[in-house]
């Protein structure tokens, strides 16, 4: 595995770890009614985003690896260009069913060295 490639899924990894300890113990209203909270955890879904989406610009069969790879850009996509319109709800829901298997898949493609 190149070391690019390496510190970026490394990067996403970090992130998704980041994100599930927000909101470890939080409940969406919570969520919804803490703006510090809701701001930290869309920082940690952009860096997601933009470094898999580097990661796949510079090895394409990462798409391949992580098939959801440009579903997750779209998210970073709309977080950053429709930061005003920014779904609360959508982004908590994807958390628990999306977030702990990403991180299980990049903790397999960086134990794997592939």
């Amino acid at each position: 595995m190149k070391t690019t490639l390496k510190e970026r899924l490394l990067d996403a990894l970090n992130a998704c770890h980041a994100i599930q300890s927000f909101v470890a113990n939080c409940t969406f209203a919570e969520y919804e009614q803490n703006q510090m909270l809701r701001s930290t955890v869309e920082r940690p879904f952009e860096i997601i985003g933009e470094a898999l989406n580097q990661a796949e610009i510079d090895s394409p069969e990462l798409s391949a690896l992580i098939p959801d790879v440009r579903r997750i850009v779209g998210m970073r996509n709309r977080i950053i260009h429709g930061y005003a319109n920014v779904d609360d709800e959508l982004l908590w829901q994807t958390i628990q069913p999306h977030v702990p298997p990403l991180t299980q898949r990049l903790t397999e493609l960086l134990e794997s060295d592939t």
